[in-house]
């Protein structure tokens, strides 16, 4: 065992693939002074790399985990410990048919080669494997076998020689200390390490060393079963790891893979068998290594039944049994993805949890970029462990998800899905009218938001022959026409939108305007009662995020942002507050409501229940001012997402319930209509080309290419200035457009509609790529229903990226023709903003 250096750069916890990873690319990247702990032995410590079954499928829907997974094979590949095989996703279903259909444009859309093959092919390719229960395999030839622990040791020696590393191996951590919020000493059980950097890279074990420091990590252990079953003749003839491809059976929620003479089977389909972090043995205490627990034979017996349909020949030989058998532990996060970068409430401590085997390298390459440059190559929103505010890291949120989840992980899960555990966390004051209305809740960030409103099923006769429809079942999932009859209703009178979910700040202190200066794009100096809508960027020119900056007072501004991004905002904001003081940041999203209020009578509705002045004149475009509703007090903001004249009403919390029932009670007159989600997230924003963060709007596309960049640049520094301007000095190297679906008859004869993720490709079905090597993907689709039109998002080069011209965009494996109608930011519908200026 390796003594500890009193004193280190960086602490890195956890010698798995991710932690080998970090300490290899932070040493090529020029860090020294780098100490890689774990308790357990080397090269295997007994972590959840040592017993993985270490196979990479590179096709996800998911861009930011299949970038990942590539980059990660690419590294595998230069330490030479890639064996590529090729592998099956088998369907047994109509349903997983589909579903093959879809990866196989999700393939398209990330570059990777793959094929739908039937059944007969399958079983060549696989001829121990019975063909009967196959509908179709989805065969991708670059699927592959790692050694993860030969590639962790390959990386430690690499930064070892560049005397960057040292590596302690069985040395246990025993506490984080902090001092006054910030990391400063890592103790283990030999010796003490002074550093400001420490990196939570341990796996099932990462909740119990974050909490040292005083932080949760919303990640909780699992139990995933394997089995190796042998020797099996046909495979022990091989005399190798793997000769043949390896089998998904996806609806069997199973895999099944040759290890060497034995054919392993591992099962994501038996009851969720959850862990907490204390309860793993020591490595004295257990019987093969603390992940790997003993087996549990009820939980796999009906996929052992499953397997023999599928391989009953071999399962079945004289002298085969199972030889291994394993509860193997790996991590859960309420949401599936990642837990990545810097972890909220302790500076100085990062988060590597919940990777997996094939993410692992791609993993810790990013997040050595996001340590060194405040950036990674990847947009890594998606993974970014400050996603989940304060509920969404509690022990219960993190079991609930986690349960529901884990049966998901080899699922058919639809973009729009709906989580069914630990809801109605986050209520408006407006949910008991809204569930009185028949509000079909979605939930985002804890918050239960209307998507719809059954009460407006009327409105389909009204506006019967303009709504949109959706025949087929997976395209109308999660949806109802009854959106569409809303936003029709909005746009001919006027409707409600609750927006309470609305994350919100305040900015306050005689520094407080320089500190804003200093972070977003857009010039906030600005006189009370004035907003922006400003981008956020990261050093790298990219988007960190976007929202409305309001000066309320000389020293004072409110931020708003959306439901998703706000923990992510508070980390970013939080993080870069003055040492000096000066500024005082908080949050006040729970004491605040939102209720928004746009038509052509949104004037003569607001007129109706404030002695205020609203008139065009006393109340213009892009203000801000204190009104009167009911006696409350209201932040009444001139702004609209969804393209029409109205309103953001903003309350104290407890009052709001009175301000709906006022609006609506006025409102009844002029034909209000309560409106969902639906219209202001997708069909009102659609129309008006209106960006989404993590849609749209991302760290690996500038404002340039997004079409939001200001008339003129601010004397002030900001962060990522530097890149912002290089992007103004240059030809973008791709445009966000707007393309309407001219067909919508898919394969099959039937009307199909793109959700989102789709490819865009040219008209004879060409794969398009910018020259930075980004793929143009659907980024977000839905209907507009003032234009009779489904349209679509999505980034184009600039010799796409020009009105009028014809593509297609790939859906369910059919080419779709579209045409491209805008090119940057002005709108489709009313493209001179004059409803909403009026």
């Amino acid at each position: 065992m390796t003594t500890p250096p009193d004193r280190a750069d960086v602490v890195v916890i956890g010698a798995g693939i991710v932690g080998n990873s970090l300490a290899y690319h932070l040493a090529e990247r020029g860090q020294r002074g780098i100490v890689l702990l774990d308790k357990g032995p080397l090269p295997d410590p007994g972590g959840s790399t040592g017993h993985a079954s270490n196979f990479i499928f590179p096709v996800d829907h998911s861009q930011e985990i299949t970038a990942l997974t590539l980059d990660s094979m690419r590294q595998y590949e230069k330490f030479g410990t890639l064996t590529t095989c090729g592998g099956i996703e088998i369907a047994r279903t109509r349903e997983r048919v589909e579903e093959l259909h879809r990866r196989m444009s999700s393939a398209c859309a990330w570059g990777v080669a793959a094929e739908l093959i039937p059944p007969g092919e399958v079983a060549r390719r696989v001829p121990f494997l019975d063909p009967s229960p196959v509908l179709a395999g989805f065969w991708t030839p670059s699927v592959g076998v790692v050694d993860p622990l030969r590639t962790g040791a390959l990386m430690r020696e690499r930064a070892q020689e560049l005397d960057a590393l040292t590596v302690c191996a069985s040395t246990e951590v025993l506490g984080i200390d902090t001092a006054d919020g910030r990391v400063a000493r890592v103790r283990t059980d030999a010796g003490d390490i002074e550093t400001g950097t420490v990196v939570v890279a341990c796996g099932v074990w990462s909740p119990r060393i974050a909490r040292m420091a005083g932080v949760a990590l919303p990640l909780t252990p699992a139990v995933h079963q394997m089995i190796d079953v042998g020797p099996i003749p046909e495979l022990e003839r091989t005399r190798c790891e793997i000769a043949y491809p390896i089998v998904r059976d996806m609806d069997a929620l199973m895999y099944e893979r040759q290890s060497g003479p034995d054919l392993e089977i591992g099962s994501y389909a038996h009851r969720p068998i959850l862990h907490e972090p204390d309860e793993i043995p020591s490595i004295a205490a257990a019987a093969l290594s603390p992940t790997q627990l003993p087996f549990t034979e009820e939980d796999f017996d009906p996929q052992l039944e499953q397997a023999l349909e599928l391989f009953p020949e071999i399962l079945s030989r004289p002298g085969a049994g199972i030889r291994h058998a394993i509860n193997g532990l790996l991590s859960l996060t309420p949401d599936g993805a990642p837990l990545l970068g810097p972890v909220p409430g302790a500076d100085g401590l990062w988060s590597a949890a919940a990777v997996w085997i094939k993410e692992g390298p791609g993993v810790g390459r990013m997040l050595a970029e996001w340590m060194t440059e405040g950036v990674a190559e990847i947009d890594l929103h998606g993974a970014d462990v400050a996603r989940f505010g304060p509920h969404q890291r509690t022990p219960a949120h993190v079991r609930a998800r986690a349960s529901e989840g884990f049966n998901k992980t080899y699922g058919i899960v639809h973009p729009r899905e709906q989580w069914a555990g630990d809801r109605d966390r986050r209520l408006s004051p407006f949910h008991a009218a809204e569930t009185g209305l028949g509000a079909v809740f979605f939930e985002t960030g804890g918050w239960e938001r209307p998507q719809w409103y059954e009460s407006n099923v009327g409105l389909l006769d009204e506006f019967a022959g303009r709504i949109s429809h959706r025949p087929h079942e997976w395209d109308a999932r999660w949806w109802s026409p009854i959106i569409d009859a809303e936003h029709l209703a909005m746009r001919e009178r006027v409707a409600m939108i609750d927006l309470s979910a609305f994350t919100q700040f305040e900015v306050a202190g005689p520094g407080a305007c320089g500190y804003l200066q200093q972070l977003v794009v857009a010039d906030v100096d600005k006189p009370v009662g004035r907003m922006v809508y400003t981008p956020v960027l990261a050093p790298n020119g990219g988007f960190r995020s976007d929202l409305t900056v309001v000066r309320l007072a000389p020293d004072r501004f409110r931020m708003i942002t959306g439901a998703a991004d706000g923990p992510r905002d508070l980390a970013w904001f939080d993080a870069h507050l003055p040492a000096g003081g000066g500024v005082v940041l908080t949050e006040v999203t729970s004491a605040v409501c939102t209720v928004g209020v746009w038509g052509p009578r949104a004037r003569d509705l607001l007129a109706s229940v404030t002695p205020d002045d609203v008139s065009a004149e006393g109340f213009p475009f892009g203000r801000a001012k204190w009104i009167t509703i009911a006696g409350s007090p209201v932040l009444a903001l001139r702004v609209s997402y969804v393209g029409d004249l109205g309103w953001e009403l903003h309350a104290p919390f407890e009052q709001g319930r009175r301000l709906w029932d006022e609006l609506w009670a006025a409102g009844g007159p002029l034909g209000v209509v309560p409106a969902g989600i639906g219209v202001y997230g997708t069909t009102g924003r659609l129309e008006k080309g209106y960006r989404l963060m993590g849609a749209e709007l991302d760290s690996e596309h500038d404002p340039v290419e997004a079409g939001l960049a200001l008339p003129r640049v601010k004397a002030a520094d900001f962060v990522g200035k530097d890149a912002y301007l290089r992007a103004r000095e240059q030809a973008p190297a791709a445009t966000m457009c707007t393309l309407a679906v001219d067909d919508h008859t898919g394969a099959d004869g039937t009307h199909r509609v793109p959700q989102s993720g789709e490819p865009i490709v040219t008209a004879d079905g060409a794969r398009i790529v910018d020259r930075r090597g980004r793929p143009s993907v659907v980024t977000t689709a839905g209907a507009a229903p003032s234009l009779g039109r489904h349209l679509l998002m999505a980034y184009l080069p600039p010799e796409r990226a020009v009105e009028g011209a014809r593509l297609a965009v790939r859906y369910l494996g059919h080419d779709h023709p579209v045409t491209v109608l805008r090119v940057g930011r002005r709108p489709v519908f009313d493209p001179d903003d004059t409803r909403m200026r009026g």
